[in-house]
């Protein structure tokens, strides 16, 4: 770390993260990948298991999701905290894949590790930004020729809030 002006300056600014983020009710729109993008989860079993273990963080740790869109390879998703106490989002993310990976490495027989270790999060600052990245987000499917319109995708949909 270095001095800039009385800030404390990171040598590598593009990985810190805000301490704090000043939106009110923030919506986090997440991103993460099967290891080698395998693709494993376009199926009936594994979207119900990751429905399933959505619908378990706001009880486990005050986060609800919202809109998703399971692709083959990967997976978009939006959440937000419930209480100003919810667990940091680093911490129920990683929860949120140990669980599912326990789960579908079983079912599908495949080996572990089964997402890649990191993951994106993008913080949306209003409604309309909301809105935006779910109208890109829903066509996945469509640009990825899996369908021709996006409401035939059967691995979309909504657990909490739209």
């Amino acid at each position: 770390m270095s001095q800039c002006q009385g800030f404390i300056v990171s040598e590598h600014q593009h990985l810190n993260r805000l301490q704090r983020v000043w939106v009110k009710n923030p919506v986090y729109f997440i991103t993460t990948c099967v290891a080698k993008r395998r693709p494993l989860l376009a199926s009936d079993m594994a979207h119900s298991i990751l429905r399933e273990e959505w619908r378990g963080l706001s009880v486990r740790h005050g986060w609800a999701a919202g809109r998703y869109v399971v692709m083959p390879d990967h997976v978009h998703f939006f959440l937000r905290p419930l209480l100003d106490g919810a667990r940091p989002l680093s911490e129920i993310i990683g929860r949120w894949k140990e669980w599912t990976a326990k789960r579908l490495l079983c079912v599908l027989g495949e080996p572990a590790p089964f997402w890649q270790p990191e993951f994106f999060d993008h913080v949306l600052r209003s409604a309309e930004s909301l809105s935006e990245k779910w109208m890109y987000v829903r066509e996945n499917p469509v640009r990825a020729g899996l369908v021709t319109k996006a409401e035939d995708w059967p691995y979309a949909g909504s657990i909490e809030f739209e």
